[in-house]
């Protein structure tokens, strides 16, 4: 078993910053792969960021040159700076992590960015 949780999340103003952290514990051999998701209402979640199981990162298009994922192996956690921030950053941001056949999600942190 593995569980996840997220935090970092918060209220600013558009241009601002907010880091998200998400920690796993339990059975985790490593932090590779793991990912963060987002989530609007009426939406699907969407793949913003992560390390693949080779330990390379990927980004939305949207994101690109915002925001940075970054790990800590030795804490199990994996962050996630949220540079220049845009109202439609706003959503719920969901870490994600899938080993031995299955996948785990966190609670989820709300991220809400004003205009």
């Amino acid at each position: 078993q593995v569980q996840l949780v997220e935090s970092g999340g918060g209220l600013v103003q558009a241009g601002g910053s907010l880091r998200l952290s998400c920690a796993a514990s339990g059975s985790i051999f490593s932090i590779n792969p793991m990912t963060w998701y987002r989530q609007v209402p009426g939406k699907q979640r969407e793949l913003v960021a992560g390390f693949t199981r080779a330990g390379s990162t990927i980004y939305a298009d949207s994101v690109k040159g915002r925001f940075t994922i970054s790990g800590d192996n030795t804490k199990n956690t994996v962050y996630l700076q949220m540079n220049s921030l845009k109202p439609e950053d706003t959503a719920v941001y969901y870490c994600n992590k899938c080993q031995q056949l299955r996948c785990y999600w966190g609670q989820g942190t709300q991220v809400t960015v004003s205009s």
